[in-house]
């Protein structure tokens, strides 16, 4: 009898090499920032590249070796203690990222959203997040210098701002609904049906969390329509679909 030991079909230095390489990537593509000079269609352009390198990783592994992978939750502070305009963009970043979400107080009684689900797509939508928090405040930055902001009065400067802000994530926000029916169309075309086996590891994982979340109804907000619609066109020009196009 042959007692060599052999390698099992699941290697668990062999997913951590993987999960590891891309996790490096996503560190080399998070330096492209705004703040180091990156523009804000080549900061979500490398969002684009962050998903596309995620489908690779999730199609190299086995069903086995998904339903393996760990969950984790990735917290993202917003430091305020009131709804912020990520508001308008979390739910579509976990979806396109495959991962749950939901908003809770820290300590310190501040906001904060949290992500649940598979170790790279936490890190993919953190950082994904983290790239459109940095695009609206940049861009909220440039429309305040526009002749259209400056024709605001003062006590109507805050809501302009709120208005464009919100514009601005929800043209985002629709733009990643319709990258992510893209890639699991693609994904589906592969004869894998990987998007509902995460899922079915995701929910079975947040079960035994035993959380009380509830869904809140959105509440209708007022709105500046000239802000919002410039908030809009400024989501709407922001080419994240370019890196895919490229790769």
């Amino acid at each position: 009898m042959d007692h060599r030991m052999t390698e099992p079909p699941f290697s668990a230095a062999a997913e951590l090499t993987s999960r590891d390489k891309l996790k490096s990537r996503i560190q080399a593509l998070r330096a492209k920032t705004i703040d180091n000079g990156c523009t804000e269609d080549e900061a979500l352009a490398a969002a684009a590249k962050v998903a596309e390198l995620l489908d690779r990783h999730d199609l190299s592994l086995t069903d086995i070796e998904i339903r393996e992978t760990p969950c984790e939750r990735r917290e993202y502070e917003t430091f305020r203690k009131k709804r912020v305009p990520l508001d308008g963009c979390v739910v579509a970043i976990s979806k396109f990222c495959d991962c749950q979400v939901w908003r809770e107080k820290n300590q310190s009684g501040e906001s904060r959203f949290v992500f649940f689900g598979l170790r790279p797509d936490v890190e993919v939508a953190h950082y994904l997040t983290e790239l459109i928090d940095g695009a609206v405040r940049h861009e909220q930055g440039r429309y305040k210098t526009t002749p259209e902001y400056q024709q605001f009065r003062h006590n109507e400067r805050h809501l302009a701002n709120a208005s464009f802000a919100m514009g601005m994530v929800e043209s985002i926000a629709d733009k990643l609904f319709a990258m992510k029916a893209a890639r699991d169309q693609a994904n589906v075309n592969t004869g894998r049906a990987l998007v509902i086996l995460k899922s079915a590891v995701v929910d079975a994982e947040l079960r035994k969390l035993d959380l009380n979340l509830r869904t809140q109804r959105r509440t209708r907000r007022l709105v500046s329509p000239d802000a919002y619609q410039a908030g809009e066109e400024a989501g709407a020009a922001l080419s994240i679909n370019a890196a895919l196009r490229k790769a």
